[in-house]
């Protein structure tokens, strides 16, 4: 099984397929609106625009586990995004990260990288490196600064 073996519904509610990402650096980063973290869309989305035209995608995946700082509809999500922080990376409909309601992907991406006590998401901002060729290679801590990632995702994308 790889992450190309996935799919999930965008924000718009259409079917992506993880294998349209074949031979790109994938960021996969569970968010959330309402969180303290929340800014951290400015650093995504500065990250992405500097990286995008170089085999390079964010993947956003809202989610309300964590102290319900997400709680409103696609729709919603999406036009705080954009009006709030100009997200023009790609947001999938909110999912659960962790417990017997998580989504496929996010089982798969624990399942590879597991936290430091466990192979739970500790919390929102949450983020997973892979490589081109599909592989889960690292996990940052929601703390981790987006722009802390960059080096991280420069040495993959010197491969492809």
């Amino acid at each position: 099984m790889s992450i190309y073996d996935f799919k999930a519904i965008d924000i718009d509610g259409r079917e992506v397929d993880f294998s349209d990402y074949k031979g790109k650096v994938l960021l996969i980063v569970n968010t959330a609106s309402k969180c303290g973290l929340t800014p951290q869309f400015k650093e995504l989305e500065d990250l992405y625009n500097k990286l995008r035209g170089k085999n390079f995608e964010i993947l956003g995946f809202p989610c309300n586990q964590f102290a319900s700082q997400d709680p409103g509809n696609s729709e919603e999500i999406k036009s705080f995004c954009l009006l709030n922080y100009g997200v023009t990376f790609k947001m999938f409909e909110k999912v659960d990260v962790n417990g017997e309601n998580a989504h496929p992907i996010y089982k798969y991406l624990t399942s590879q990288k597991g936290g430091i006590l466990n192979k739970a998401v500790k919390w929102n901002f949450t983020k997973f490196l892979v490589d081109s060729n599909g592989n889960v290679v690292d996990r940052f801590a929601p703390t981790t600064s987006p722009s802390k990632i960059e080096e991280d995702i420069n040495k993959l994308l010197k491969d492809v």
